[in-house]
């Protein structure tokens, strides 16, 4: 009797290895499906509520129009009580970090930069050079 409580304890840790809303994140792309699940990410789960990120406010709107059918869908595959509502946010732009020497090489953009051979570029600055004096 002892060994059975025990593997039923492992049993239900096991199966709380996954988070609602970690459950939730894989479930979102079977309940939207491929093309609504590249312009959009779960952000969340908030009192039952689920957080999406939209790409832009016209996927916003036609998902807001879809929201209670979201929900059902949501709630057929991963169960009841999980999720009551669907709160759609727009997605924040993420920005890439810029390098120093990007940032220099777009600040002194010279035209004579763009001639391959070094001694036509050397050439042609020269020339520029003695026009201007």
């Amino acid at each position: 009797m002892e060994q059975a409580g025990r593997l039923i304890g492992k049993m239900n840790r096991a199966s709380r290895v996954l988070s609602d809303e970690d459950l939730l994140r894989a479930a979102w792309p079977l309940a939207v499906g491929k093309r609504i699940a590249r312009v959009t990410a779960v952000a969340g789960l908030v009192r039952g509520r689920l957080v999406v990120e939209v790409e832009d406010i016209v996927w916003q709107r036609q998902l807001n129009t879809l929201g209670s059918q979201i929900v059902k869908k949501l709630t057929e595959i991963v169960g009841p009580d999980i999720v009551e509502d669907l709160a759609l946010r727009p997605m924040t732009p993420k920005r890439m970090p810029q390098r120093a020497e990007a940032a220099r090489s777009q600040a002194s953009l010279d035209e004579a930069d763009s001639i391959a051979a070094p001694s036509l570029r050397l050439a042609y600055k020269l020339s520029r050079k003695k026009a201007s004096a």
